[in-house]
């Protein structure tokens, strides 16, 4: 059997374990989507990324839960970054990255810090009763009305589709008892990846917003720190134009509820074509280095139910 070097990052953290932890094997050359999976799963990290070389730019990334590929992954391009410069590989400076969803910029900062810039942002308002949303998270729907007079539930990408949902307080969102069954169906009806809820009400002064994540149908229940979502509530509210000033700095907390907080900073600003463009950034601390052997297997031996 071939052994790979593979890792286990948190990303959005200076500190291991707390975060998001991401698998990261550095060098996929040659391996199939078979073995990736494999990985994946032996890893069981939400998603772990796969590098290898590419024609179209620095490098080309593959990100897989234990279960799926996916399109994109916030946190895992992070962690993938802060463990090729922690490696020596690359230096602060600018970095592009071969994804599914297209050729994105990365941003390597002399404190470590990470900043990906996302896929063109897109916002839609959705016609959800509050009944239905405050079942689905085990809430009560006053607490989503409360907000929903100034902020409305909608569908926002910058590379990956969430239902951002806003909530009136911390208390309301640490008390969230979400029914899975029901989210992963209306994540389904609406072609999302999970429920990001969020509130303005922080742990931290300096902080932007609070947030949860919930993404049953992608096999995560709840992710600790999500830099996909992030970035899509950041369009969100640059959409609906939640502060009379939009801050340099978005600051969101995540993960707290599940032991494994983290922050994730977002940008908003305007590209050479004056378009809008959402990055998001953050740290990352290498909790495992080791060596991993890479399964033999045929296509024929892959079982699909």
């Amino acid at each position: 059997m071939d052994g790979r070097r593979a890792c286990l990052v948190d990303a959005f953290t200076a500190e291991p374990y707390a975060g998001n932890a991401a698998g990261v094997v550095p060098d996929a050359a040659d391996l199939t989507a078979a073995q990736m999976q494999a990985i994946a799963r032996e890893l069981s990290a939400s998603e772990t990324a796969f590098l290898a070389a590419s024609d179209d730019a620095d490098r080309r990334i593959r990100y897989f839960t234990p279960t799926q590929e996916v399109d994109l992954c916030g946190h895992a391009t992070i962690a993938s970054h802060a463990l090729l410069a922690a490696d020596g590989v690359i230096e602060p400076g600018a970095h592009t990255l071969e994804t599914e969803v297209g050729v994105l910029d990365i941003e390597l900062q002399d404190d470590g810090v990470v900043w990906m810039t996302q896929s063109r942002p897109e916002v839609e308002t959705l016609e959800i009763t509050y009944d239905r949303l405050a079942d689905a998270l085990g809430i009560d729907p006053a607490r989503l009305r409360d907000v929903g007079a100034d902020l409305p539930v909608a569908r926002a990408t910058t590379g990956l589709p969430y239902l951002i949902v806003p909530v009136n307080f911390l208390e309301a969102l640490s008390g969230v008892r979400p029914d899975l069954q029901a989210i992963e169906a209306l994540t389904d009806e609406y072609d999302a990846t999970g429920i990001y809820a969020f509130t303005f009400d922080t742990l931290e002064s300096e902080s932007t917003l609070h947030a949860r994540m919930f993404a049953p149908g992608a096999g995560v229940d709840e992710d600790p720190v999500t830099g996909t979502a992030s970035g899509a509530c950041g369009a969100y509210l640059d959409s609906y134009e939640a502060f009379d000033s939009m801050p340099d700095d978005l600051r969101f907390e995540q993960g707290h509820f599940v032991d494994r907080g983290g922050i994730v900073h977002v940008d908003i600003s305007v590209d050479d074509r004056g378009r809008k463009q959402v990055s998001v950034g953050g740290e990352a601390s290498v909790a495992l280095d080791g060596t991993l052997q890479v399964p033999d297997i045929e296509d024929d031996e892959i079982i699909e139910a």
